[in-house]
């Protein structure tokens, strides 16, 4: 592990909170650093899924041009236990920067740069976690028991434009984008977007696994329509997925597809439901000539007093993927805070994995067995200074696994982690 990763990490991230700290503008109010729901965007507002963002929509005789950035990051030690668990240092980072505009009074053009520097700042082998697989290093190598670096240094890039639509609804609306990288219409919200997923620094051990893998798609088109409290959305898109290790930004022949049906049950209750139809997925595998996703996902809010309790339940399941016919993933997420500076966190995770995917010797090889995980954190935030925060904090995962992984890997392993966390938004409009 080279110690520069986590000082890359670290400087990164107190770059982020510097420019947060000293930008000079016209501020929106925010609760807690930046809005967590859609009942907390104005009227002036849309709630965007992609990015879990309150979004601007244009109104009559009000032009607006906007400028938001928002981060996350995290400065991570990791200690695993058993035979395949590693010690390192990794520090997963997000940075997004949105500039926007109205054009009349129906449009509001929109340029969305999503970047990370994951490439530097996780160790070669990947971020340590047990039982994750997905893509390869640089070298060819599978990432197993490691988490993938994001694409680096633009994790996403996209151009839209929301068009007020007059339905007599205040806020009905359509948008339509196009992002040579970004987020194909399948999948729940993002992890590293969704209240339940920002102060774990881990990914989902779902992630490819009919979950949220089409945050980073390539050469993406697509459209969302807002009536009343449904959207509909739909894309197309190229399917193979991005070289986690490679530093460019493709764009190719979009030959895939996807729907995702929103709705919003209440001011509080959201659920959604995803198909995607996903050709030529593997860069080192055509022998997989596509996949099917599937996913649904509720996502749940609840005050009581100064404490807010969110909840994602989360479910996936892709088939023709690993050379097994199909494999499904569960994922319950919640995050408790107050409005001082107590954060709990947690997931249970219920996944389906092959011993082919984590190299292990069994019969029947391209069979999922079922391998659960469960995590729990807390983060104390030690300082907050405008819209940013600066936390330290602790999480311990339990691994529990079947009787033919337990020998691979010492058992039901457990890994701890301290971190620090550094978050912040800073939205000003003009």
């Amino acid at each position: 592990m080279k110690q520069g990763h986590l000082i890359l990490s670290l400087g990164f991230i107190l770059l982020l909170q510097s420019t947060l700290n000293g930008w000079a503008a016209e501020e929106v109010p925010l609760s807690y650093h930046y809005p967590l729901s859609a009942d907390e965007c104005g009227s002036m507002y849309v709630w965007d899924v992609s990015m879990a963002m309150c979004m601007p929509l244009p109104m009559a005789d009000m032009p607006m041009k906007m400028v938001m950035l928002r981060g996350n990051g995290f400065g991570t030690y990791i200690s695993g236990a058993g035979p395949r668990g590693r010690d390192a240092f990794a520090g997963p980072n997000m940075v997004m920067l949105d500039l926007g505009t109205t054009l009349g009074d129906r449009h509001y053009l929109n340029l969305d740069i999503m970047g990370t520097l994951e490439k530097w700042t996780f160790p070669d082998q990947g971020y340590p976690l047990l039982l994750q697989v997905g893509e390869s290093n640089g070298n060819g190598i599978p990432f197993i028991d490691a988490q993938h670096p994001h694409s680096s240094p633009i994790m996403g890039l996209t151009v839209s434009d929301t068009i007020k639509l007059e339905t007599g609804r205040e806020k009905d609306h359509l948008k339509i984008f196009f992002a040579p990288r970004g987020e194909s219409t399948d999948g729940p919200i993002a992890f590293m977007h969704r209240p339940t997923g920002i102060a774990n620094p881990d990914a989902p051990l779902g992630h490819h696994v009919g979950q949220d893998v089409g945050h980073i798609s390539s050469t993406v088109i697509g459209a969302s329509l807002n009536l009343n409290h449904t959207r509909f959305e739909v894309s197309t898109f190229n399917g193979q997925e991005p070289e986690p290790t490679q530093i460019d930004l493709p764009v190719d022949v979009p030959n895939s597809y996807s729907l995702r049906l929103i709705e919003d049950f209440s001011s509080t209750i959201t659920g959604m439901v995803s198909a995607a139809y996903v050709k030529d997925p593997e860069h080192d595998d055509p022998s997989i000539p596509f996949v099917t996703r599937y996913s649904a996902s509720l996502y749940t809010r609840h005050t009581l007093k100064q404490w807010h309790l969110y909840n994602a339940f989360i479910f996936g399941l892709i088939t023709q993927y690993a050379h097994a016919a199909s494999l499904a993933s569960f994922g319950e997420e919640f995050w408790l805070h107050n409005s001082k500076e107590m954060r709990i966190f947690g997931r249970l995770e219920v996944i389906q994995r092959t011993p082919h995917e984590l190299e292990i010797a069994a019969s029947d090889p391209n069979s999922g067995r079922w391998v659960v995980a469960t995590t729990v954190g807390y983060t104390h935030a030690i300082t907050q200074i405008d819209e940013g925060e600066i936390g330290i904090g602790a999480s311990v995962t339990k691994d529990f696994l079947p009787t033919d992984y337990q020998g691979t890997y010492g058992g039901n392993p457990w890994t701890g982690k301290l971190f620090l966390q550094f978050s912040g938004m800073k939205m000003s409009h003009y």
